[in-house]
Formats: C-alpha cells, sequence, structure tokens
C-alpha cells in the first residue's frame, strides 16, 4: 500500500514482458491471424464506413391515390374508395364492401345470432345488449323469417343482415389504381434535406424495380406483388401491407449519394382463421335526411388493404474522431493471435492433452504460479525431498505433517554462496554433493527419546506449542541436516555471517550491544537463501526446529528471548 501512494511512483512506466518463441509454426501462425484479422477490419472498415459519423432520418409522408372503377350499380373515384387514416404515413383503398341501405332507428328482429334464436319471449331479456349483436333487446321474440324467430331489438333498422365478404371482391379493379408517395427527409445533424421527387420527375413514370427504381408513383397491383401477394385474393378480406423507404445516404463530397430505396412486403397474419378476424375491414355511414324527415342513413362494411409507409435510414459523413476511435477498438482483434498462440502451447499441459516436454517448457518460461496474499501460507524444505512444499491452509496438526501444494526449485538455488569466501573450498563442495545426494552420514549425540517430539525425523528438534514451528529438517528419520559440515560452513561460520553483513553494510557495528543478533538473523537468512533460493518464498519460509535452535545455541540471545516465527515481511 505504502508504494500504491507514492508520488514518486507517478512518474514511473510500467510496460508488460514479452517470451519470444523462436518457432517458424507458431510465428506463421501468429502473422495468418494478424493477416485474417486486417482483412477483416479493413473490409468492414469500408463497408460498413465506420470512419463515418451518423445520424438517423426524420421524415414526413404525402400520399396521393389516383383511380376510377366501375361496379354493377356505380361509379367509383378516389374519393370514395380512399379513406384517410387516423394513423401516421398510412392511406386506406376500399377493395370490397357490404351495404345496408334505408336504415332508420327503430325496432326490428335481431339477426340470428346464437344467443339471439328464441322461441318464446322467455328467451328475451329487456335492456340486454350482446356485445356481437346489433341493439338493444326490447323482451319480445319476433319472427326474422318464415323458419326462425329472434329477439326484437331497438336499433337502426333493418340491421346488417350479410356476414361474410362478397366472392370475388367488388373493387377487385383496384390494383390498376396509382399511388404518388411524397416522401421529405432530414438529418438534423449534418443539417441536410432531400425528398424523394427529384427536379427531373416524370409524371408518367411508374415505379419499377430495374428500369425506374426511382419512381415515386406505384401501382397497387405491383406493391403486393412484390410482397409475394396476389390482389384479388387480398382484396376480399383485405389486409395490411408495408411500403418501405431506406435512405442509406453517403454525405462525402467525393462520393455523394442519397437516394431511396423501396421495398415492400405484408404485414398482418394471412393464415388467420376465421374465428380471428382476417383480413382488414370496419364499417362506417353516411347519413341523410328523409322525405319525411326522418334521419336515415347507408352502413357501409368496408373491405380493404391499409398501406404502413414505413420510412427508415441513416446518413454518414467522414469524421476523423469516429476514424480514431474505429482503429482503436480495432486493435484489440489483433490479440487474437496471442490467444491462438497461447492455447496451442499451453493446451499440452492439460490432463486431457499429451505431454510434451518442449510446450511445458514455453509454458514454464511464460507462466508463473504465485499464491494469494494469506497469513496462512507457509513454505518448506526438507534435506531428503528436492522440492519446496507450499502450505496455504489453517494449521490444525504440526507443520511437519501437513500436506500442501509441490513448487519445485528453480535451476541454481544453491549458487548463491558461492560469493562467499569459504574456508575449505574443495571440502564444501564434496560435502554439497553428498548432501544433495545421499543420506547424510554424521555423527554426534542425539537427544533422549523422551525429549524427542514425536514430529521429528532427525533427533535434534526440541518441542514447541506452535504448530508453525514443529518442523524437522527432514520428513523421514536421518541424520540431522543441522550437524552436517555444510551447513557448519554456510550457515554457522562467524566468518562468513561477518562478510554477509558487512557486504550488506561496511559500517556496520559487529560488536555493539547485543553482538550475536546481528549475526543469528544473517544465519536465518543464509539458511533460507540456501535451502529456498527464491527471496519472495523466504518471506514465508520456516526454519526447521533443529536448525533454528543450532542457530541459537551458537549465537544466543543475552536475555534469552526469542521472537520465533512471524511470517518474516
Amino acid at each position: 500500500m505504502v508504494a500504491c501512494c507514492s508520488l514518486k511512483n507517478v512518474c514511473e512506466y510500467e510496460t508488460n514482458k514479452v517470451v519470444r518463441i523462436q518457432s517458424v509454426y507458431y510465428g506463421s501462425l501468429k502473422w495468418a491471424v494478424h493477416t485474417v484479422v486486417f482483412l477483416y477490419v479493413c473490409i468492414v472498415l469500408i463497408t460498413d464506413r465506420r470512419y463515418q459519423k451518423k445520424d438517423t432520418v426524420i421524415s414526413s409522408v404525402h400520399t396521393k391515390v389516383k383511380g376510377v372503377s366501375q361496379t354493377n350499380t356505380r361509379i367509383w373515384d378516389t374519393a370514395e374508395y380512399t379513406i384517410p387514416m387516423q394513423g401516421i404515413d398510412s392511406f386506406f383503398v376500399i377493395t370490397n364492401i357490404i351495404m345496408t341501405e334505408n336504415q332508420i332507428q327503430g325496432a326490428c328482429p335481431e339477426f340470428p345470432l346464437a344467443k339471439a334464436v328464441c322461441s318464446t319471449d322467455r328467451s328475451c331479456t329487456k335492456g340486454r345488449v350482446d356485445p356481437q349483436g346489433n341493439g338493444i333487446q326490447t323482451g319480445r321474440c319476433v319472427r326474422y323469417n318464415t323458419t326462425l324467430k329472434t329477439c326484437e331489438v331497438t336499433a337502426w333498422c333493418p340491421v346488417e343482415s350479410i356476414k361474410r365478404a362478397p366472392v370475388p371482391a367488388i373493387l377487385r379493379s383496384a390494383e390498376n389504381f396509382t399511388v404518388l408517395i411524397k416522401n421529405n427527409i432530414h438529418f438534423p445533424k449534418f443539417n441536410y434535406t432531400t425528398r424523394n421527387i427529384s427536379p427531373e420527375f416524370n409524371v408518367s413514370c411508374k415505379y419499377n424495380k430495374r428500369t425506374a427504381p426511382d419512381c415515386p408513383i406505384f401501382h397497387l397491383g405491383d406493391i403486393l406483388q412484390l410482397a409475394g401477394e396476389n390482389f384479388s385474393e387480398v382484396a376480399v378480406q383485405g389486409g395490411i401491407m408495408g411500403i418501405e423507404i431506406n435512405w442509406d445516404c453517403i454525405l462525402d463530397k467525393w462520393l455523394h449519394r442519397c437516394k431511396p430505396k423501396y421495398a415492400f412486403r405484408r404485414l398482418d397474419d394471412k393464415k388467420a382463421s376465421e374465428a380471428l378476424y382476417p383480413g382488414y375491414n370496419f364499417r362506417f355511414a353516411r347519413y341523410y335526411k328523409q322525405a319525411d324527415g326522418k334521419e336515415g342513413r347507408t352502413l357501409i362494411k368496408a373491405y380493404g388493404i391499409r398501406f404502413d409507409i414505413l420510412v427508415f435510414g441513416t446518413a454518414g459523413k467522414f469524421d476523423f474522431f469516429e476514424l480514431l476511435v474505429y482503429i482503436g477498438s480495432a486493435l484489440s482483434y489483433f490479440g487474437l493471435a496471442q490467444l491462438v498462440v497461447d492455447f496451442l502451447i499451453t493446451s499440452y499441459t492439460f490432463p486431457c492433452f499429451k505431454s510434451d516436454p518442449v510446450k511445458e517448457y514455453y509454458y514454464r518460461k511464460k507462466c508463473e504460479s504465485v499464491s494469494g496474499p494469506r497469513w496462512t501460507l507457509f513454505y518448506v524444505s526438507y534435506v531428503d525431498e528436492p522440492h519446496i512444499l507450499m502450505v496455504d491452509k489453517t494449521l490444525k496438526t504440526s507443520l511437519q505433517n501437513t500436506g500442501g501444494e509441490i513448487i519445485h526449485r528453480r535451476p541454481g538455488d544453491l549458487t548463491h554462496a558461492a560469493r562467499f569466501p569459504l574456508k575449505r573450498p574443495d571440502d564444501v563442495v564434496a560435502l554439497g554433493e553428498i548432501h544433495e545426494r545421499q543420506p547424510l552420514q554424521t555423527s554426534g549425540p542425539t537427544a533422549s527419546s523422551h525429549e524427542r517430539p514425536p514430529w521429528c525425523g532427525c533427533g535434534q528438534c526440541r518441542p514447541a506449542k506452535p504448530y508453525s514451528e514443529q518442523l524437522c529438517c527432514r520428513r523421514k528419520s536421518g541424520p540431522c541436516l543441522a550437524r552436517s559440515a555444510l551447513f557448519q560452513q554456510l550457515v554457522l561460520s562467524r566468518s562468513t555471517l561477518e562478510f554477509a553483513l558487512l557486504y550488506k553494510d561496511p559500517l556496520l557495528d559487529l560488536k555493539g550491544d547485543d553482538p550475536n543478533r546481528p549475526l543469528r538473523h544473517c544465519a536465518y537468512e543464509q539458511y533460507i537463501q540456501w535451502r529456498f533460493g527464491d527471496p519472495d518464498l523466504g518471506r514465508r519460509a520456516v526454519i526447521p526446529s533443529c536448525c533454528r535452535w543450532k542457530i541459537r545455541d551458537v549465537f544466543p540471545s543475552e536475555k534469552d528471548e526469542y521472537s520465533g516465527f512471524k511470517g518474516r515481511k
């Protein structure tokens, strides 16, 4: 935390460490991935125009329908078959009708619905309103025709008697009608306004996807045909069609383009059953005064096609900041090469893959496992085992009997002692070889059996209450490391320790009030450096009881007080 809060660290620069692997295969794979990513980034940059600033369209639409149709009874013009819609950007064209003429207010038999059929007045309730009916029941059961009776209602009489649309549609010739679509658009970010009607507009043109794609005049039949529908079939029950106008504009001066593209599709469900009211229809009435002054009306149930005009689109213009943002985000894609190569290298270290010593070597060079910052972390080294043991758990028994994770020694862990002047270098090297490769063969007095703790294997350990100090120099029974000549030379030699202390601090006073204290702590460090090698491990390394007490016996405290293991920080 002190380093994080230091003002000095503000002016420091940090960089990542790179492990370079000399391999034609992995190098070629890296450049192959980089090439694919580069091509992808360039293609997306051009096709999606990621270098542009974008804006969405604001639109207004106005339509005009033209055409005249003749049926058996009348002529239909624009004012009759075109009904203005309440919604935005829509228009409706009547294609089929059911007319009930000369209706007046009065009482008459209800249409024979399921709930309106009766045999006596008891079947009818005065004041009852059927949502599917045409009026309010009077409570009387009257004759509808020669074979059927229905409840009498107060309504516009006579009630509508036809429930199915005529086939074929009455105004099926409406497919020849035309519609002119005026569409004005605006892009506020660029203050750009245009419309779909060009100054060279020809009023006699008709839209064709190939020959006249910019013409704003459409045949209604062509609209349905381009949407994959048959006008005569849709005209019977009606439907909802969508006219899509897509503005995909490039406002750059060197490649200016802003013209609409038209597309058509059906919006309602043409497969709906009769119970779900397929198609599109509604009712309206035309009122008039009769000769006797009574109000009359003609009820019209209109089937037809509603055309919804859907306008959408974007405009783009070159923007240097947008280009920088895209390049910055695209650079992260080049990390895919490292991800792929790392996976291929490290995958062979997984249990499900065949082991490969070369790939394991690469993995060890690139990855380093470290433990988390826990207070229960201990590192242990035994003289009869070649590795270091990491214990990362709360101790519930002696450290000697607690299992842990194996950590392999780094190459050259024992070479740090080479900088110190040894009295007998030839003897030390020979002893080092014997010590590391064979059991120790030293003799000396051992502790009595009743003083030997149960966790001790060398016979020189002393009882200790903390579990963290209940550790022997070896896993199995055998000679004690503290009685070896190499231990004597590297850890207990006064000249070696004095040299190490003066090497760190040339002005250190070795004859102070407690001259053994610096020598004792230096001996601890010498042992840790010798047996663990890695200084990072040494901060949580535990010195065996036999070695620790041997150091204390040679360099005792004047007050006979020792702090014990505190997880050196």
